[in-house]
């Protein structure tokens, strides 16, 4: 049997490994599935059809699988999935997903949602990413593998925010922030390259190095986006980190922030 404290209140369809611990005053809803591992803390939520993997650990007051914050949401039986190893700070909103948006949320492993950040319906969140104290991601938002969204930022609904990106504190993020970036302000606009991170994640001089010239390429020459891509493609194709770079921009469709 988990271990639940006496004054937790547990749906009995709810499924729960043995390892799972449940703290005081938490609540869990009939369709929740805890995997292995898991620590839920004190006067939490977890309601919703929401699946947490193995090693997460929820702390107190936060919400997670509640129904979205969207008027169109009509009670469907959508749903909240999330990976192992993630980490779930005091008052983090995670919403299930909405029909019509796919009814899925989405969130990978071993992520970090700070104090007071938000996931709202149908987005997805890759694996390693960082989202700091009150960064808010509205609906249908896809942010990549190891992003960072740094405190009180905000991105726009149907925006990606790509693989190793960094977005600063306070940011408003409306257009699409391509890979290996950083991006800030109101509205946000890119200030150059996140290669600190590309250094920790172990990027190798030469992969940077190809980045930094894809960089110049696509945002401080005078070309226009589709002559940048062809001149990617023809100078710095065929290498991994670039080729993805161009697959990222080309399925834009928000356009991306310059």
């Amino acid at each position: 049997m988990a271990q639940v404290h006496p004054t937790a209140v547990v749906h009995p369809g709810a499924r729960l490994h043995e390892t799972v611990e449940v703290g005081p005053y938490s609540v869990i809803g009939e369709k929740v599935t805890i995997g292995a591992g898991s620590r839920v803390g004190p006067h939490v939520v977890i309601e919703g059809r929401t699946t947490l993997g193995e090693r997460n650990h929820v702390f107190q007051f936060a919400s997670v699988g509640a129904a979205p914050q969207d008027l169109k949401y009509a009670g469907e039986d959508t749903e909240l999935i999330l990976g192992d190893g993630n980490t779930i700070r005091e008052f983090v909103t995670l919403n299930i997903g909405t029909a019509g948006g796919g009814g899925m949320t989405r969130i990978g492993d071993n992520n970090l949602f700070m104090a007071y950040s938000h996931v709202a319906h149908d987005c997805v969140v890759g694996n390693g990413c960082i989202l700091a104290n009150s960064t808010a991601l509205a609906g249908h938002v896809y942010v990549e593998d190891f992003a960072i969204l740094s405190a009180l930022s905000a991105v726009h609904q149907f925006t990606r925010v790509g693989k190793h990106a960094f977005v600063a504190g306070g940011a408003m993020v409306t257009m699409d922030v391509a890979p290996y970036c950083t991006a800030q302000g109101d509205r946000a606009e890119l200030t150059g390259l996140n290669v600190v991170g590309l250094q920790r994640h172990g990027f190798s001089e030469e992969q940077i190095g190809r980045i930094k010239d894809a960089y110049r390429i696509l945002f401080r020459s005078k070309l226009v986006l589709s002559e940048a891509l062809g001149r990617l493609k023809t100078e710095l194709g065929g290498h991994s980190e670039i080729d993805y770079l161009v697959d990222f921009i080309t399925q834009s469709k928000r356009g991306l922030t310059r």
